[in-house]
């Protein structure tokens, strides 16, 4: 989207070191996080909860 981690931090109100963290695959961020960085990129979320029939036990 040619956006700089610079600029996505700034817009989304997260830190530059988180999102850096993230992007390399590192870190557990929270779904707060997620949203405001899926917000800033016009992105859209959707919360999927797995059945508990699916769970082997």
């Amino acid at each position: 989207m040619k956006i700089t981690q610079k600029s996505l931090a700034e817009l989304s109100g997260v830190g530059l070191r988180t999102l850096k963290h993230l992007e390399s695959g590192h870190g557990n961020p929270t779904l707060e996080t997620i949203s405001k960085i899926a917000d800033v990129l016009g992105m859209e979320l959707c919360l999927k909860i797995k059945d508990l029939e699916d769970i082997q036990i």
